[in-house]
């Protein structure tokens, strides 16, 4: 069970880039559980897998947290050379590496979400964003590294005139720990997606399902989500 928003009125106001995974679905509660006021944001930049946005909205519904999805598919035709984006581009299989996954690079996307909820924060008077980078995603994504959320960071505090903070909690932590972090916040998993192939059911079979897998099976427990096939087996 998660903990509803803060009432406090004194409570910080924060903006949380959500996506509807499983890594900002935890930090999203992990927001919640310090007592923030939250205003979750999810963008539609067209992306294969859309039916986190979906999970993204429910979640939010039932939270009572004030949640925007930000169109941007305007920009679609600036970032479609990436298999997320672009259903021509075969969605590559198998455990993350540098050499069969680059194709899910999204170029420059996190400095443009950042970008969107950095003016959010300002415009609502919060002085924190948060987001869900973390340390498994260093060896393929730039924009999940500790060197381009530092500068971000800077970036941020001198951009406005109001500075804000860029707050990723787990950015040194693989997806076990941060699944383990969520497993003991009792949070419910069912409630996020992650399957890069935005079909019914999850593949089990692109690196973002075999990710997720190897996490739960790392934490000695069964992804709640169901699969196109056995699944649970391929990272056991």
């Amino acid at each position: 069970m998660s903990l509803p928003p803060s009432d406090d009125a004194n409570a910080s106001t924060i903006v949380v880039i959500y996506s509807g995974g499983m890594d900002s679905y935890t930090v999203l509660h992990r927001a919640i559980r310090e007592g923030h006021n939250i205003h979750a944001l999810s963008f539609d930049y067209g992306q294969r897998h859309s039916r986190e946005l979906d999970v993204a909205t429910a979640v939010c519904q039932r939270l009572g947290i004030p949640h925007q999805v930000v169109d941007i598919r305007a920009i679609h035709g600036l970032i479609d050379n990436s298999a997320l984006t672009n259903p021509t581009i075969a969605m590559p299989e198998g455990d993350y590496s540098a050499d069969n996954l680059h194709a899910t690079v999204v170029p420059n996307r996190n400095m443009i979400l950042l970008s969107l909820a950095i003016a959010k924060a300002v415009n609502i008077g919060a002085a924190r964003v948060d987001y869900g980078a973390h340390g498994g995603d260093h060896i393929l994504y730039p924009d999940c590294r500790p060197e381009f959320v530092q500068a971000m960071n800077h970036v941020a505090g001198i951009a406005n005139f109001e500075p804000v903070t860029l707050h990723a909690p787990y950015l040194q932590a693989s997806k076990a720990q941060i699944l383990r972090d969520g497993l003991t916040m009792g949070l419910d998993y069912r409630q996020t997606w992650t399957c890069y192939a935005g079909r019914e059911l999850a593949c089990g079979k692109c690196g973002s399902c075999r990710e997720r897998l190897a996490a739960f099976a790392a934490n000695n427990t069964v992804d709640p989500l169901a699969y196109e096939t056995d699944s649970q087996q391929v990272t056991r």
